[in-house]
């Protein structure tokens, strides 16, 4: 399958380093991602979205295409996309994620094809994380069957992009407004999130609702699939263990 790496920037922050071209042991952390993903056995085209003219110089011929950014994340995975017409299966994978194994994606793919779903999202339990990496601090939300952290890898058909573009839209609008997230989700539902009630079921029934498609959760063994970097305390983690 083909797989797009999301490495875009802010246009109006140039004062805000993109994280994918932060510096890791003399290597940038997008190229820990991509050297990766070009090793998994599933994986035919990589596509690369983010600034064309800085992404070019560092990633070479270790990826297929530089799609130069869009506006939005939204935006930028639809020209992603657009590289890849009537594809039926599609890795989406962030760029900071530098920890990610070979074996934790083949895994993740594996698990997905198997559910034979539109939409497949990792998350991974907080004991997985504890046990391996006990000095992490994520944000886990705590559902029936324990509590999660979300991973970095999506699989999805896009066939069914056209029809949760709007929804992923207005979530990321609206993810800092519990009441007009409360007015697409439902107040029941952010209720029994918040009270912990919520199940994983209940999650994919709910998606399977409003977009009108079959979505599943691949609870991954592998902690390295949600392990970003989005602060100086986690760079410095990742430097550590690479």
């Amino acid at each position: 399958m083909n797989v797009i790496v999301l490495a875009g920037e802010k246009r109006t922050a140039s004062d805000t380093p993109n994280k994918a071209f932060l510096l890791i042991k003399n290597k940038h952390m997008i190229e820990y991602v991509v050297d990766t993903v070009r090793k998994v056995r599933y994986v035919d085209k990589i596509a690369v979205v983010g600034p064309r003219d800085r992404l070019e110089p560092v990633l070479g011929s270790r990826v297929d295409l530089v799609v130069d950014q869009r506006d939005s994340i939204v935006e930028n995975i639809m020209a992603a996309l657009s590289c890849f017409p009537g594809e039926k299966e599609v890795l989406l994978i962030t760029s900071d994620i530098p920890m990610i194994t070979v074996e934790a994606l083949e895994d993740f793919i594996a698990r997905a094809k198997e559910k034979d779903v539109d939409l497949c999202y990792s998350i991974v339990d907080k004991k997985v994380n504890d046990a391996k990496y006990p000095e992490v601090r994520r944000t886990y939300a705590r559902l029936w069957e324990g509590q999660f952290t979300g991973g970095n890898v999506f699989y999805f058909n896009p066939a069914v992009t056209d029809r949760c573009r709007d929804f992923v839209e207005r979530m990321l609008a609206y993810r800092k407004s519990p009441a007009k997230m409360a007015g697409v989700l439902g107040v029941g539902f952010l209720l029994r999130l918040a009270l912990g009630i919520l199940t994983i079921r209940a999650i994919q029934d709910k998606c399977e609702k409003l977009l009108k498609i079959k979505a599943a959760a691949v609870i991954s063994p592998y902690p390295e699939i949600g392990n970003d970097v989005d602060k100086s305390s986690d760079l410095e983690f990742v430097e550590r263990y690479l």
